[in-house]
């Protein structure tokens, strides 16, 4: 099993209890606020369309879509966030990137040095790791809502590259200006996804096991709960069974 999407499966299980405590809409809301910043109309601005398509995804009120805009134009206030890039490696030399939402760059840069510091990791130079990711289209999609040969027939005329199997769902990787086209394709085919997003997708997996691969899914986790950050992408490979046991 490839870590970059299992982690991505994982997080997306624990959405339910995110959306509860409201860190969705927060980390939705702080996306289409920057995304804004390149203009309010999202037939003009990819980003912006793209988080919309995430709110609503999420049920997320149309009040909010638009007050979240407003607030990233600059027409109502608000919208002093700043987003920060963190880079670095985890136990046993996986490689981490850490996009963060912030309007306390000081206050944000110390935490997550200090989370990762705590738990087995270390921050590195601006360049550091991005080489070892690329940016792609991600659609994540429950096995039991398509199978691959459906799949295969809708995405592939709309862009995508690659159809791969995490064991539970399907990962739908595609070029970035393809990702509105294939996402369109599949919910015209009425089947419904887990995720749709623009994620860095690692080009070089790193197998872990026992503790460090427990040690690097804590470290992923903590990351994922602080308030400012917004996604956290690694590049560990980590076989289903050990997976299952350290959620145990």
């Amino acid at each position: 099993m490839s870590g970059h999407s299992k982690w991505a499966t994982i997080k997306h299980k624990k959405a339910a209890l995110d959306a509860k405590r409201g860190k969705i809409f927060t980390r939705i809301i702080k996306e289409i606020m920057i995304a804004a910043r390149n203009g309010g109309d999202p037939d003009s601005n990819p980003r912006l369309r793209t988080a919309i398509l995430a709110a609503k995804a999420v049920s997320m009120p149309s009040d909010n879509i638009k007050r979240a805009i407003q607030r990233g134009t600059g027409e109502l206030e608000g919208g002093q966030i700043e987003e920060v890039t963190f880079e670095g490696y985890g136990p046993g030399g996986v490689a981490l990137l850490v996009h963060a939402a912030t309007d306390n760059r000081n206050r944000t840069v110390s935490e997550i040095r200090h989370l990762f510091s705590k738990f087995g990791g270390k921050l590195g130079e601006q360049g550091s790791v991005a080489r070892l990711f690329e940016r792609k289209s991600q659609i994540l999609i429950p096995q039991e809502n398509a199978t691959e040969e459906q799949l295969m027939e809708i995405v592939i005329d709309a862009g995508a590259e690659d159809i791969r199997n995490d064991g539970t769902q399907w990962e739908i990787i595609s070029p970035p200006e393809a990702h509105d086209a294939v996402v369109a394709a599949v919910q015209q085919a009425g089947i419904e996804t887990s995720s749709a997003k623009l994620a860095m997708i690692p080009n070089v997996l790193v197998k872990l096991e026992g503790k460090e691969a427990a040690s690097m899914l804590k470290l992923a986790e903590v990351l994922e709960e602080h308030d400012d950050v917004q996604d956290v992408f690694a590049n560990f490979d980590i076989d289903e069974s050990v997976m299952e046991a350290l959620a145990q």
